[in-house]
Order: C-alpha cells, then sequence, then structure tokens
C-alpha cells in the first residue's frame, strides 16, 4: 500500500459547507491548509449526493435582511451566475472549483480519517485512507478542525464529545425530557422525480413497504411530488453512526413504498412523472457533539438580548426538533419552537475543551440537544466555519492555541470576519486611518453609511448609500497616500430568497439579483486631475476588491449599470 506524509499549518476534516467554508476562509488568510474529505465532492448535504436545500437565519426568504453573507454569500452567487438550471452537479462544480483555485488549499478527496496520533491533548497527524488510489495520507498541522459532522477524530483523539438528548435538569432547557437518553434526530433519504410529457408506469419492487391509503402517512403531506420529503426519516432510536447502514436500507422501503403510493394509490397529478434520483447516501442531522469551552443551550438561544462578547457568527433557524421516531412516529413528525433571528454563537463553541489543538463547525459543535435542533442547518454550519478557518489562521500565524485565540485576539477575529463580509450582530466593522482621515462625498446623496461599519439593512436603518446610475462616490487626501485596494460591499438583495432548492416554490431570486452593481470604474487622483483606473464589468458578487497598489490623492468610484434596478445601492465602500 502506498504511504506519504504531508506537513499543513491547518487541516479540516469534512468537506461538507462548515468544512468548506472553513478551509477556504483559512488558506484565504495565508494558511497552508488542507481539506480531508470522505466522499467525491463537497458540499455535504447540499451535495448532488444529497441535494438538501441550504437553510439558515432568513428561514427560507421568510425573514428579509439577515441572509448569511461571507464565503456562503459568495458561492451561491457564482451558482445565481453559472447554474440557471439548478444542477446539483454544477452546484459540486463550483465548490470543486472554489477549492481548486485556492493557492493555499491542498484537498483530499475520497479519503476517510481512520487514525489520529495525540502526543497528551495535543494532535499530532490524522491518517485517512485514499479509496480511488490506495494511499494511506497522514497528514501533520498545528491545528485541526472537525467538521466531518459525525464528529471522527473525537474516539480517535479523546477529546470529549456527548451523544443524545440532555436531561431537562442539567441546563435547565424546558424542551428536554426529564432524563438524559442517547436518542437524537433521524437521517433522511430524499428522491427526485421528472414529469416525462407522457404516462409512466410504476412497478414497485418487491422488498419495498406497501402504503396503500392516504392514512398511512398521518401528519406528513406529501403534495409536492418533484422532490422527496425530509419526513422520510429513520435512526433517532438507533445508533446515528455504527446502524447508518441498515437504517439506509429501511429507508430506501420507505422511499419506493411512498413513491408506489403516489403512482398507484390514489390520484396525486404524478401518471407523467418518473423517478429520476434516489439518495442512497442519508443526509443525517445528529450524531456526536463536541464539548468546548461553552456549551450553546436552548437558553442562550432564547435570550435574545444575550450579546456573547466572542461572537462569531449566528443563527436564526427555529429550534426544530425532529421526533426519534421518524417515519414511524404517528404524530407530528416535527416540533419548532420558537427563537429570535438572529441569535448570537459565540467563539468558545468551537473548541475543544480538552484537546488543545482541535476546532470543529456544523453539527458537531459544541450544542445541546436542544441548540443543534436550530444551529445545525448548513447556512450556520457554513459561517461557524468560516469563523473558525479564520481563527485558525490567526492561531497558525502566532502560534498560538485556538483557546488563545478566544482569550488574546477576539477583536482581531471579529474585525477579521466582518472584512470578509460575514455579519455579526452587534458588532462594528472598524475602518483604517487611511480611510477614515480621507474626505468623503458623493454627488448624490449622504454617503455616511458607507462607514458606519454595519453592512447590511438592519430594522427600519439601510446603512447604505443609495445612488443612481452613473452617480458617484470618492475619497480626497491633502497629501497623496499609499492606496492597496479598494473594496465594495454591493447590494445582493438580502431581502430576498436565495437559495438553490428542488423542494418546492419558494419565490426565489433567478439569476444575479438585480440590485448587485454590475458595471463601474474607478478612477484615481494624480496631480489635482483625476485619471481612469480600473474598468469592472459584469460584477455579480457582493464583495469585491479592486487592487490600486500606487500613491494617489484620491479614489473615485462611478456606478455605470446594476443588474436591472434603476437604485445603486452601496453598503460599505473603504480602502486598504
Amino acid at each position: 500500500m502506498n504511504r506519504q506524509t504531508h506537513t499543513f499549518d491547518f487541516c479540516v476534516v469534512g468537506g461538507g459547507m462548515a468544512g468548506l467554508c472553513a478551509a477556504i476562509a483559512a488558506a484565504r488568510e495565508g494558511a497552508k491548509t488542507a481539506i480531508v474529505q470522505d466522499r467525491p465532492v463537497f458540499g455535504g448535504n447540499s451535495s448532488s449526493e444529497m441535494r438538501v436545500h441550504i437553510c439558515g437565519a432568513d428561514r427560507h426568504g421568510k425573514i428579509p435582511n439577515v441572509r448569511e453573507t461571507g464565503i456562503l454569500e459568495e458561492l451561491r452567487l457564482e451558482n445565481q451566475r453559472r447554474n440557471s438550471q439548478k444542477s446539483y452537479s454544477i452546484w459540486d462544480t463550483i465548490l470543486y472549483e472554489k477549492v481548486l483555485l485556492e493557492p493555499n488549499l491542498k484537498y483530499f478527496l475520497n479519503c476517510s480519517v481512520l487514525d489520529a496520533e495525540v502526543d497528551g491533548s495535543r494532535i499530532v497527524s490524522v491518517t485517512g485512507w485514499q479509496l480511488t488510489t490506495y494511499t494511506y495520507h497522514t497528514i501533520k498541522a498545528h491545528i485541526f478542525a472537525d467538521c466531518s459532522g459525525d464528529g471522527v477524530l473525537a474516539p480517535l483523539t479523546g477529546a470529549e464529545y456527548r451523544i443524545g438528548r440532555e436531561a431537562k435538569s442539567e441546563f435547565n432547557e424546558s424542551h428536554q425530557p426529564e432524563i438524559a437518553d442517547k436518542k437524537t434526530m433521524g437521517m433522511t433519504c430524499l428522491f427526485q422525480a421528472r414529469n416525462m410529457g407522457s404516462p409512466q408506469p410504476f412497478e414497485p419492487p418487491s422488498w419495498a413497504y406497501d402504503f396503500p391509503t392516504e392514512e398511512s402517512f398521518p401528519y406528513r403531506w406529501h403534495g409536492w411530488i418533484e422532490m422527496g420529503y425530509w419526513w422520510i426519516e429513520l435512526g433517532g432510536e438507533q445508533d446515528s453512526i455504527a446502524d447508518t447502514e441498515s437504517i439506509r436500507d429501511e429507508l430506501l422501503k420507505i422511499v419506493f413504498g411512498v413513491w408506489d403510493h403516489i403512482k398507484n394509490h390514489g390520484d396525486h397529478g404524478a401518471e407523467n412523472y418518473a423517478l429520476d434520483w434516489v439518495q442512497f447516501l442519508p443526509a443525517k442531522r445528529e450524531s456526536r457533539r463536541y464539548v468546548g469551552d461553552l456549551v450553546l443551550t436552548q437558553n442562550d438561544i432564547e435570550r435574545e438580548g444575550r450579546h456573547f462578547e466572542d461572537i462569531v457568527c449566528y443563527g436564526g433557524w427555529q429550534m426544530d426538533d425532529h421526533h426519534p421516531s421518524g417515519f414511524w412516529y404517528k404524530g407530528e413528525p416535527t416540533v419548532f419552537y420558537p427563537t429570535p433571528s438572529p441569535y448570537g454563537i459565540p467563539y468558545r463553541c468551537f473548541y475543544s475543551k480538552n484537546i488543545e489543538n482541535l476546532m470543529f463547525a456544523g453539527r458537531c459543535a459544541s450544542y445541546t440537544h436542544a441548540a443543534l435542533s436550530s444551529a445545525r442547518v448548513q447556512a450556520t454550519g457554513a459561517v461557524a466555519g468560516q469563523a473558525v478557518g479564520t481563527a485558525a489562521a490567526i492561531a497558525c500565524r502566532e502560534k498560538i492555541t485556538p483557546r488563545e485565540v478566544g482569550k488574546h485576539r477576539i477583536d482581531e477575529l471579529q474585525q477579521s470576519l466582518l472584512r470578509q463580509d460575514a455579519y455579526l450582530p452587534w458588532v462594528k466593522q472598524r475602518f483604517s486611518e487611511l480611510t477614515t482621515n480621507a474626505k468623503l462625498s458623493a454627488s448624490c446623496g449622504d454617503p455616511t453609511p458607507l462607514l458606519d461599519g454595519i453592512n447590511r439593512p438592519v430594522g427600519d436603518e439601510l446603512h447604505a448609500w443609495t445612488g443612481r446610475i452613473g452617480s458617484s462616490v470618492e475619497f480626497v487626501w491633502d497629501t497623496p497616500r499609499f492606496v492597496q485596494a479598494a473594496v465594495f460591499i454591493f447590494d445582493s438583495s438580502l431581502d430576498k430568497l436565495v437559495a438553490m432548492s428542488h423542494h418546492g416554490h419558494y419565490g426565489a431570486v433567478e439569476g444575479v439579483p438585480e440590485t448587485i452593481v454590475k458595471d463601474f470604474r474607478l478612477e484615481v487622483r494624480s496631480s489635482g486631475d483625476w485619471q481612469p483606473w480600473r474598468d469592472v464589468r459584469g460584477n455579480y458578487q457582493r464583495l469585491i476588491k479592486v487592487d490600486i497598489g500606487a500613491e494617489v490623492g484620491g479614489v473615485r468610484a462611478i456606478f455605470d449599470s446594476t443588474w436591472g434596478s434603476d437604485a445603486v445601492r452601496v453598503f460599505a465602500f473603504y480602502l486598504e
């Protein structure tokens, strides 16, 4: 067998949305990074293998202006531009490309971590088996992050972790059972169906379950037939890791039985529909959860006024607690408990209590079962991953532990995240003296909101400069200054839904949001005159940086067009 050893600053185990964003963030912040993924594609539950739409604090478009930004928004906007057909394989490709083109990032696909070397309370290396090349890859690093969902490094390293539901009394959580247990939320197998334009008979396999009547599915709405149902769910009363194969077998019996019911028992409008895809890799909700310096609880989520000083990301999905019996439970399959949106999540939830160089993000982070029922969703995992990757880069650069980042570098971490357009409720972005000492003016409107440090609408406050097509904003100094780059944060319609889904019609934006600035020009002031510097054409991103790298007396931006809006809206414009 082949054996290879590699050395990195930072190693991420798991390539779902949390791990992907962690790896990209760390690499962009200068850390030499590895990402180890046990599947052939990135994206986890959102990938073509599982096709779960990415939900978050905006509750699939129901709450305006709290959609997650940062790396996740960058990926979504890339998808809006290039994937009008809503193909999950193209989504896979976009995620793969983001990793491929990141200079500081190396990927190991089809590679399952199965061992770790630990020295005291510190991980020295992890080893994965790459099925496609029959190679053992051993990766040494300063910091490791487990974003695998199942917390694969926990039993390999001795890191503290939990499984199941806490007793109500442990954290005074009203939604928990009286007695702690090992029960979890289950896992789901979906399907997709396609209208073939002519009648499509269906004969179920002999091993499928038979569901002859509507009463076979109490409380299970099944009117949208193009995509399967989250409630085809099992595993909460079994071992959500060790029993995955047998759980999958049962889920497939249900999937084909449900489709048989839709096709052959009653009128479901499915005569011309045929199965186009069936999910053979279950999408999990819950298994191991690490114990960090802080365990986020139901009460932390419900206290809207509790603002953690070490906030590094946020959630907002309702506490969405699925019954452990899943499909076979005859009552409501899930209970929704109210939560504020947004609520803050502190940095202390994302590094191990007892393994000093282990971090984590996604559904294996330091949450109680009740808190997990909200914070498990993919968009929350993505912004948590970006925070973890950014913190890891600081730890690697300074040769300190993740805990020390929290104690001594939390302001640096928060400001770095804000510069990446990651939103942190109740924390304002600060700008350099280069920006704040310049004279700021605009051809129309008041430009001061560009530097108020809040880069999206919050409540009734817009926090943006609004102009017209052809209008401009400029910075001018009394004496020339060296400017490395100009940074813009445009309006990507955070009041609307930007998400890919086959699960129903949600009124999502088609294509690039019309509010984004498409074409603009930069001019620089030299010897008292304005000179053309750079034309940007066809922009479709919210966050964009334009290199300058020169000593100039001023910088002016002129906005020539959007993707359809008559108004130009800019949340931030500053200089580095």
